[in-house]
């Protein structure tokens, strides 16, 4: 029997990330709170996207964000049991899960795909065996965490009250990473999961350079540019955060075209949410024509530029 449950929480580290979040924890749960990290600014920017109350950690010089874990959880168990703790996928997101689910002593599921509330209990399906299979666990723990990737398809709360804001004091862990030094992070700072319309690369391509044919796509369909695990880690031609699979971005694209990508399962597990896929492959029976809704066998090199200039790139 469906229910919600009294309490949900939801944590991302952008207030923009927050406002799916919240409309997404509106269907499990009665009563929605934020837990947020940083400055008056940052925190008025979340006070009106459809939580009940937004409890605000005024950020620590040399914290990282996974010791707030300690003080995360204080206002978690203040809730009483039967909350459910909903996170980004984030890296970040992801390390505060974990010790949240040591300290509440709480069931915890990575990159949930569904949930869903039966006689207060969690049930949630998430991907196995690297996205060959999707399974459902029932998280029967007093607390219930779950991370959840960027393309959900729920709408954001439009119009909302402004929550309550509760300024909360900063509890340190028993055990503490020591920051030494920060340095800015190299490479793109894109974020795939919220690109309406994605070109990826693959190994058809020969050198580096020629990614400039995808880009001038790209462009054309006011997109963005991925890319399979090789070409990311294995070639090192593009950010890490521009890869797209199981362990990298999962899209939540209106259109996803994969130029010279074989279609391992490990890659299109990461774009079985996006609403159009195309590819383009000049080996026809490439396995990636098995599982999109259209397809071009062709050259890339030939094929992309066409493309582009009928788009009036």
């Amino acid at each position: 029997m469906a229910s919600l449950l009294p309490t949900t929480f939801v944590y991302a580290e952008k207030a923009d990330d927050l406002a799916k979040l919240i409309a997404f924890a509106r269907g499990l749960g009665e009563k929605v709170n934020v837990l947020f990290i940083g400055d008056d600014e940052s925190t008025r920017e979340c006070v009106n996207l459809g939580a009940d109350c937004v409890y605000c950690f005024a950020p620590q010089e040399g914290v990282i964000a996974e010791d707030y874990a300690a003080s995360f959880a204080a206002i978690i168990k203040e809730a009483g049991a039967n909350a459910l703790v909903l996170l980004a996928s984030s890296k970040r997101a992801k390390a505060i899960a974990a010790r949240l689910g040591v300290t509440l002593n709480a069931g915890v599921v990575s990159d949930a795909l569904s949930l869903a509330i039966e006689n207060n209990t969690v049930i949630a399906t998430h991907q196995v065996y690297g996205g060959l299979a999707h399974a459902k666990a029932e998280i029967r723990s007093p607390y219930a965490i779950a991370t959840v990737g960027s393309a959900l398809d729920v709408e954001a709360i439009k119009d909302a009250p402004n929550a309550q804001v509760v300024q909360s004091a900063f509890i340190a862990p028993a055990h503490t990473l020591k920051v030494l030094a920060r340095k800015p992070k190299q490479g793109s700072t894109v974020d795939l999961g919220k690109a309406h319309c994605v070109v990826g690369v693959g190994r058809g391509f020969a050198k580096a350079d020629d990614i400039a044919l995808a880009a001038a796509l790209a462009k054309a369909l006011q997109g963005e540019v991925g890319c399979s695990r090789p070409i990311a880690e294995g070639e090192g031609w593009m950010e890490h955060d521009r890869y797209i699979g199981v362990s990298g971005v999962t899209l939540g694209a209106d259109v996803y075209v994969a130029v010279g990508i074989s279609g391992q399962i490990q890659h299109m597990v990461g774009v079985d949410r996006a609403k159009v896929i195309v590819a383009i492959n000049k080996d026809k029976n490439a396995p990636i024509f098995n599982m999109v809704d259209y397809g071009i066998v062709g050259d890339l090199y030939k094929v992309l530029p066409a493309l582009t200039a009928k788009l009036g790139g």
